[in-house]
C-alpha cells in the first residue's frame, strides 16, 4: 500500500509516519508538508534514509501538486492543519484557508482518482461540556467555540458531504488532546516541560479548572491504523485516552515529575472562548474496531518528560526558528 500523509512533518503526522514505517515496512509513505512554524523535518530525521519514505515540500491548497500526489497513492491520511487556538483568534483567515480550503482540495483529488481518504479531526468541534455532561460521541451535536474549532468543524462537514454527494471513500476520527514526543513547544505539555527545565514559571489560564482528556500520540496512531484496516467507509470514530484531568492538576503532575514546587505556577487571565471541559467516549471504536488506549497518563507523561530532557537541542532550535534556515537553503523561503 502507498500512503500520502499530509502534515507529516508536524507533531502527530511525524509520529504516524514513524509508526507506519515501523509496523508496515513494505508500504510506501509519501509526506507532504508546507513546513510552516510547526512543521519540522527534524521530526523525521530518523526515517529520512528509509527507501520506503519520501518527503515533498508543498501546500495542500496547491491544486497541481496535490492532484499529482494523490493520483499515485492508495490512501490519503490528512493531518495538515493550523491547530493552535490562540493563533486562530489572532488570524482566523489562515485557519479557514488551510483547514477548509486545503481539505476541499484534497477531497477533490481523492474524488477524481477514486482514492481512500481519512480525515483527522478534534473533539473541539463539539464545543464544551459541563462537569456532569456525558462525554462526546460520534453523534454529539457540533458547537465549535473558536475560529480553530469552527474551521475543523467545517472541514468535517465537507468530508461527510463528499461521502454523501459523491460516494467518496472517507472516514473521520475525532480525537482528544494529544501529547508525546516532537510536540511543538507552544502547547501546554511541551511548553510547561520546557519552561520548567529552563527554571521558568508556567502560565495557567484562569483558575486552571478546565478539564481535558489526554491521549498519547502512539495510541492515536494505533487508532488511525485500526480505522484504516477495520473502519467502515463513511463512518466517524472518536478516539480518547480515558484520561480526564484539570489543567491545574496536569500542571502539578509535570511540576512533580521535574522536581519543582507550586511556586512555579503563574496564574494568568483566561483566554477568550476557552472551553471548560472536553471528554471522549470511545465505545464505538472499542466495539467496532477492538481499539482502546494502552498508555496511562502517568506512564505517558513520564515518557514525554524524559524525551524532552533528552532532546533539549531540538527544543531550542524550535524556539529559535533555526530549523527554518535549513529549509530556506534546501527549498527556498
Amino acid at each position: 500500500m502507498k500512503l500520502l500523509v499530509t502534515g507529516g512533518a508536524g507533531f502527530i503526522g511525524s509520529n504516524f509516519v514513524r509508526y507506519w514505517l515501523k509496523n508496515y515496512p513494505m508500504d510506501v509513505v509519501v509526506t507532504v508538508d508546507a513546513l510552516t512554524y510547526a512543521g519540522n523535518l527534524e521530526n523525521l530525521s530518523d526515517v529520512s534514509d528509509n527507501p520506503q519514505y519520501k518527503f515533498v515540500r508543498g501546500d495542500i491548497c496547491d491544486r497541481e501538486l496535490i492532484f499529482s500526489l494523490v493520483k499515485d497513492v492508495d490512501v490519503v491520511v490528512h493531518f495538515a492543519a493550523e491547530s493552535h487556538v490562540d493563533r486562530s483568534i489572532l488570524d482566523p483567515g489562515a485557519f479557514v484557508r488551510t483547514n477548509v480550503m486545503g481539505t476541499q482540495m484534497l477531497l477533490d483529488a481523492v474524488k477524481e482518482y477514486g482514492k481512500r481518504f481519512h480525515h483527522i479531526s478534534t473533539d473541539e468541534v463539539f464545543g464544551a461540556l459541563s462537569p456532569t455532561d456525558p462525554s462526546f460521541t460520534e453523534t454529539t451535536k457540533y458547537d465549535p467555540r473558536s475560529p480553530y474549532s469552527a474551521s475543523k468543524a467545517a472541514s468535517d462537514h465537507l468530508v461527510r458531504a463528499y461521502f454523501h454527494t459523491y460516494r467518496t471513500a472517507v472516514t473521520i476520527s475525532n480525537c482528544s488532546n494529544n501529547y508525546g514526543p516532537y510536540h511543538f513547544p507552544e502547547k501546554i505539555i511541551p511548553l510547561f516541560i520546557t519552561n520548567l527545565l529552563e527554571g521558568k514559571k508556567v502560565p495557567v489560564y484562569g483558575d486552571g479548572q478546565q478539564v481535558r482528556d489526554w491521549i498519547h500520540v502512539e495510541d492515536h496512531c494505533r487508532g488511525i491504523d485500526f480505522i484504516l484496516h477495520k473502519g467502515r467507509i463513511g463512518e466517524t470514530y472518536c478516539l480518547g485516552g480515558d484520561n480526564e484531568i484539570t489543567n491545574l492538576d496536569l500542571t502539578k503532575k509535570l511540576i512533580s515529575l521535574l522536581g519543582k514546587d507550586e511556586s512555579f505556577i503563574e496564574y494568568v487571565a483566561d483566554r477568550p472562548g476557552h472551553d471548560r471541559r472536553y471528554a471522549i467516549d470511545f465505545t464505538k471504536a472499542r466495539q467496532d474496531l477492538e481499539w482502546e488506549p494502552l498508555i496511562t497518563l502517568d506512564e505517558g507523561l513520564e515518557k514525554t518528560v524524559q524525551w524532552y530532557i533528552e532532546h533539549q537541542e531540538w527544543v531550542n532550535r524550535c524556539k529559535s526558528g533555526e530549523y527554518k534556515e535549513f529549509y530556506a537553503q534546501q527549498y527556498g523561503r
